[in-house]
């Protein structure tokens, strides 16, 4: 008994499909460094100024959700999704330090 091996041909992806990834990657990048990095500096700023550090954490999330949001609009997705847990998850962590 042989079995007979079905190949799959590739489907060629279309422009669109391809420049939604490529915005899609390079916000992320854009859009979490400035997140990751203000959550982690407003551990040390909460510590001597606890008003100026909760400030910058806010302003973490905040970014954080604007990034995912932008993500899903480029999609073409619905903006209230549970996707925008992942813009939170920057100040989430560093929340547990500042409080």
């Amino acid at each position: 008994m042989t079995q007979v091996i079905r190949r799959r041909t590739p489907r060629p992806m279309n422009i669109e499909t391809v420049q939604r990834w490529v915005v899609s990657a390079v916000l992320f990048h854009v859009g979490t460094v400035p997140a990751v990095t203000l959550a982690v500096y407003s551990i040390g700023v909460a510590a001597d100024e606890f008003g100026r550090g909760v400030g910058l954490w806010f302003m973490s999330g905040v970014i954080g959700l604007l990034t995912v949001a932008g993500i899903l609009a480029i999609f073409r997705r619905s903006l209230l999704s549970p996707w925008l847990i992942l813009g939170l998850i920057p100040t989430a962590v560093t929340g547990f330090y500042i409080f």
